[in-house]
């Protein structure tokens, strides 16, 4: 059933509204036949009731000798009149709230107090024959006639009165008609079709004013949560949504003079950072004492090294780069390969055609850090990749001793080294994992350690994996 929902909001309230129309134009459709059936049910019986009463006024005041011949003219091949002592009706419990009675009762007109029996219910086919009044015609074309008109079978219905004439008889009258069959109303089903196809186009038309720019705002998000250059929206549609649109120009406007002011500002502070290290290293070669200038050309190295990672850790990622959709193998493929190429115990197990949109750089420069953390701790890195729903799960794992319970989260704050000789040879800087993160979240990823049972510690990071969807966003963010 879920199937059938349609997934984008315009399609479901086209959906719920048409769903509504249709239950409500239905229920007046019953009602309307309901009421059709009823009204030409009660037609037909008054009409019976009607002659009946004219008959009882003629035969109450007409000579005995003429009542045969009013009776002959008054009957029918639907209805017919008798004379008895006895009543044909032996109980009054048929008659729909006795509304025959009363027609009767009031169409005569007298202050008589006579008795007035009605017995009105359904001959049902097989009692059909055994159950017509003595001398009343089958019927049998004309409840042929109705069935053919309605498409389904239907069942007669007797109506038998008995009315006290003042010298003692009883008029007895019989008479039977069909149920009115179902006519389907077929132009209010063409008007019904007409109006649901014109309301289902105003509905269209009026919601993609409102989804539309909806989804151009949805896909202008992912873009800029991907790092990309998005332009400016244009602000259309109701008053809420153009309110939301101009909040995401302005949103979008600050957080790119942000980023660029501070690019601006980290490239000013590498440069005054660099010149005074770069002067004290001239200084430096005038010192005589050799153990001297070489304890300090190794401090000056430090600092510098110090400075280039928290410059890189401040930028996280490369602004200026484009986002690329690359396989996941050959990318991590080169990863490994440039590892193992300095030494370094890689392996690699995962499947071609993966695809992931990401700023190749800037995600060499985090998955690297998580590799070379793996390969420096653990001995050797496992690297191996698969699809979990709509993201992509690249595992790196190691064979090293783990990372304390309570540590795992805080490795990831800047200049936290879980080993503790302050050696940039063992250690680093601390900001390796600092910087993975970053990068990682820029491209709207997650990451996380975790100390596997078998010993060891595994990463897993997440990354948006590319789809049809995300081709459909850059398309039009490029546009």
């Amino acid at each position: 059933m879920r199937r059938l929902i349609p997934k984008t909001l315009r399609g479901q309230l086209v959906i719920m509204i048409l769903a509504t129309f249709v239950v409500v134009q239905g229920f007046n459709l019953w009602l309307f036949l309901d009421e059709r059936s009823l009204a030409v049910r009660a037609a037909l019986g008054l009409e019976a009731a009607g002659r009946a009463a004219n008959v009882v006024r003629l035969l109450e005041v007409a000579p005995q000798e003429l009542r045969p011949d009013i009776l002959r003219a008054a009957d029918s091949p639907l209805v017919r009149f008798a004379l008895a002592p006895t009543a044909s009706v032996d109980h009054n419990d048929h008659d729909d709230n006795k509304t025959i009675a009363r027609q009767i009762q009031s169409l005569l007109g007298d202050n008589v107090n006579r008795e007035i029996r009605a017995e009105l219910h359904e001959v049902f086919p097989a009692n059909a024959a055994a159950n017509t009044p003595s001398g009343m015609p089958r019927m049998s074309g004309m409840p042929r006639m109705h069935e053919n008109m309605a498409g389904t079978a239907t069942s007669p219905l007797q109506m038998r009165v008995s009315i006290a004439l003042q010298d003692g008889n009883w008029l007895n009258v019989s008479t039977r008609f069909q149920r009115p069959p179902i006519q389907w109303p077929w132009f209010s089903t063409l008007s019904f079709a007409l109006a649901t196809l014109i309301i289902t186009a105003i509905i269209w038309i009026t919601l993609s004013r409102l989804t539309g720019p909806l989804r151009k705002l949805a896909d202008s998000t992912e873009s800029l949560g991907r790092g990309e250059a998005v332009p400016e929206l244009p602000t259309q549609g109701p008053e809420e949504l153009t309110r939301l649109t101009t909040a995401f120009n302005r949103m979008q406007a600050r957080l790119s003079q942000f980023v660029a002011e501070r690019t601006r500002m980290l490239a000013a502070l590498g440069h005054d950072l660099r010149s005074p290290l770069t002067a004290m290293r001239v200084r430096v070669e005038m010192v005589d004492d050799t153990e001297t200038r070489e304890r300090l050309v190794s401090i000056i190295a430090e600092m510098q090294e110090m400075v280039d990672s928290t410059l890189s850790f401040a930028k996280g990622m490369v602004t200026s780069e484009d986002g690329q959709t690359i396989d996941v193998y050959e990318f991590l493929k080169g990863v490994t390969t440039d590892l193992a190429a300095v030494g370094g115990k890689v392996s690699l197990t995962v499947p071609k055609g993966l695809m992931v949109r990401i700023k190749p750089v800037a995600m060499r420069r985090a998955m690297r850090n998580i590799i070379e953390n793996a390969v420096r701790y653990g001995q050797q890195a496992d690297v191996s990749a698969e699809r979990t729903g709509n993201s992509i799960i690249i595992r790196v794992t190691d064979k090293g001793e783990g990372i304390p319970e309570a540590d795992l989260e805080r490795v990831f704050d800047p200049f936290v080294r879980i080993e503790k000789s302050r050696s940039l040879e063992t250690g680093g800087t601390g900001l390796g994992l600092s910087i993975a993160r970053t990068v990682i979240y820029a491209h709207g990823g997650d990451i996380k350690l975790s100390n596997l049972p078998e010993g060891g510690l595994g990463v897993a990071v997440s990354l948006p994996a590319f789809s049809e969807d995300a081709a459909a966003v850059i398309a039009k963010t490029s546009a």
